[in-house]
């Protein structure tokens, strides 16, 4: 059996540009590392866009397992 965590991480990169900084993926990778260390293993990741195209967000899904 599994609990699930689920987070948002906004990101600051312009999406109608269709580019991402190095800043977002330092960022991500801090996530996933920092997660990963407390035990945590990634399920899933989805981006949500905004209306605007402006700036969106990931939602990540980790899960452990349960003792």
């Amino acid at each position: 059996m599994y609990t699930y965590k689920t987070e948002i991480l906004k990101v600051s990169s312009k999406w109608f540009s269709d580019k991402a900084n190095e800043a977002d993926t330092a960022e991500l990778d801090e996530l996933l590392n920092k997660r990963a260390e407390e035990g945590w293993e990634l399920v899933t990741y989805d981006y949500m866009a905004t209306s605007l195209q402006v700036r969106g967000a990931f939602v990540i899904t980790f899960r452990k397992a349960v003792d």
